[in-house]
């Protein structure tokens, strides 16, 4: 990622998660990559593989609410929009450049 990238929006979940993914660590970051990996991966990050026993988005969802409870499911939903928004940037900058 270069240093135009990283005023992205959710910039620093990216971080966060790659490092995360680097070390082997489940975890929130690390699965919303995981999550979002195809659309990233086709954005020329390179998003490694982590062996969970069930789908991403599945043990994501179960990480938030055992930490939040009742309020998982709209922080979920925001890590979720948050990523997607990293997306849409990163390909609007990427396609400026062309």
């Amino acid at each position: 990622m270069s240093e135009n990238e990283a005023m992205l929006p959710g910039e620093n979940l990216i971080r966060e998660g790659l490092a995360d993914l680097a070390q082997g660590r489940v975890t929130e970051c690390s699965l919303l990559l995981l999550v979002a990996s195809p659309r990233l991966r086709a954005l020329g990050i390179a998003i490694a593989e982590l062996a969970v026993e069930r789908p991403y988005e599945h043990r994501l969802y179960e990480r938030i609410e055992q930490r939040l409870g009742d309020g998982a499911h709209s922080y979920y939903n925001s890590l979720i929009r948050t990523i997607v928004s990293y997306s849409r940037a990163l390909e609007r900058e990427r396609s400026a450049r062309v």
